[in-house]
């Protein structure tokens, strides 16, 4: 009995009968055919997610009062010169709006406005700085020697 299956090919029953065509469909063209075989992405979006996780973020730093004090005085300074229209350079915290965290952005020119009642500085070209994440503020009005040394 093992002896006649080995001499019998396996498919000898039904190699030799006609290929079956549906009546009630028609034949799928080989595009539509490839197009089952494409590869398959199960984990849509996985990947982006395994990137957002990896991306870093900076975490808010805490003035302490001293250092709010200088910069009180700076945002007076500048505004004081507001019709000069000097280039001030803010390094401001933006929260992240996906994860805890965010980013430190330094954003340079001149002043347009500060906005007491809302807290923010209006920059020239439309950028709004909330005062409230300000860590710095630099400009070359602040770099001027009130206290000339005599003597040198």
């Amino acid at each position: 009995m093992i002896q006649d299956y080995k001499d019998k090919h396996p498919y000898e029953d039904i190699i030799n009968l006609q290929h079956p065509v549906s009546n009630n469909r028609e034949h799928m063209s080989i595009l539509d055919r490839a197009a089952q075989f494409s590869p398959f992405a199960a984990l849509t979006g996985f990947e982006g997610a395994i990137k957002e996780t990896a991306r870093l973020t900076d975490q808010r730093i805490k003035l302490d009062e001293a250092a709010k004090t200088v910069l009180d005085e700076k945002i007076k300074i500048v505004q004081e010169q507001l019709d000069r229209l000097i280039e001030v350079e803010f390094l401001f915290f933006r929260a992240d709006e996906l994860k805890e965290g965010g980013a430190y952005i330094l954003v340079k020119g001149p002043v347009k406005k500060i906005d007491q009642y809302k807290h923010v500085i209006v920059m020239h070209d439309g950028t709004r700085i909330p005062i409230e994440e300000i860590v710095e503020i630099s400009s070359e009005m602040f770099q001027t020697n009130r206290f000339p040394i005599v003597g040198v």
